[in-house]
């Protein structure tokens, strides 16, 4: 998918980016992780309801940035707006100057073609310059070889899911955005898609997911972003998160009970924050 650009409260512009973004994505002479996206008070409305209220964040090129939240948070809508599905009302974005990779919670598959098949069809379809070899690259890649000539409606979820982030990379994209990708997956198919998405991240891929798995978010994400209502509430590490969390006067025993247990540092945290 093709990478989109800035916006403002009256024009969405095509998503090349300035100078001054393009600069901040190049390696700092320092050794400092480049900033790979930057968005600046990201507001969208749907009628009279808000679903993004000024958010802000970066995120670095090689990034696990995890967006959390209760449901109606905002986090899809989010993510559908810096890949171009959807067009924010105010705002900045500023992303790589390569295509952006969207994989959406549903996979976009044909079930009744094969695994190659799919995958030849949609390096057509994004314009791929040499399918073929695009095709064999994302097998490789998603570790489906053995699998290619097998009807993705046989698959597994989690090999059906590996199929779909495949084809978000067609485009060789330095941003991905996955929407809840280990969503309806067992624990086996959960592992095997995290090892796919921690070695894209390894080599360079900045990935944005969203995830319900409070556990997932603490373990893959190396930096978390609590949305509520549409209202950025966090940005940090979990670690950050159980330190942001006040001391409402338990005893000792408690605390280091809650220190250990993310989850309830993370309903805790909401719930001061009266959500």
């Amino acid at each position: 998918m093709e990478a989109r650009g800035a916006v403002d409260g009256t024009t969405t512009v095509r998503l090349t980016m300035d100078p001054p973004a393009a600069d901040r994505l190049a390696a700092t002479s320092d050794g400092e992780a480049a900033v790979a996206v930057e968005v600046r008070d990201l507001s969208k409305r749907f009628g009279d309801q808000p679903a993004l209220s000024g958010v802000s964040f970066t995120a670095t090129r090689g990034e696990l940035l995890a967006v959390i939240g209760p449901n109606g948070a905002g986090k899809t809508t989010l993510l559908s707006i810096l890949a171009g599905i959807r067009r924010a009302d105010s705002g900045s974005i500023s992303l790589p100057s390569a295509a952006v990779g969207w994989v959406p919670q549903q996979a976009a598959l044909y079930r009744r073609l094969t695994v190659e098949e799919n995958l030849r069809l949609f390096a057509r379809l994004e314009g791929v310059s040499d399918p073929e070899l695009a095709v064999e690259s994302m097998l490789r890649q998603a570790g489906l070889t053995e699998r290619r000539s097998d009807p993705v409606g046989e698959l597994s979820g989690g090999s059906q899911q590996r199929v779909n982030i495949a084809i978000g990379l067609m485009s060789q994209p330095e941003l991905m955005l996955l929407d809840e990708p280990s969503s309806g997956l067992d624990a086996r198919q959960r592992r095997r898609l995290w090892e796919f998405v921690l070695g894209l991240s390894g080599a360079g891929t900045t990935v944005i997911f969203t995830t319900h798995d409070l556990g997932e978010a603490e373990r893959y994400g190396d930096r978390l972003l609590v949305l509520a209502d549409g209202e950025r509430l966090f940005d940090g590490t979990s670690a950050d998160l159980h330190d942001a969390v006040e001391d409402t006067g338990a005893d000792a025993g408690d605390r280091v009970a809650e220190e250990q247990d993310f989850e309830t540092a993370f309903v805790e945290f909401l719930g001061q924050r009266g959500h």
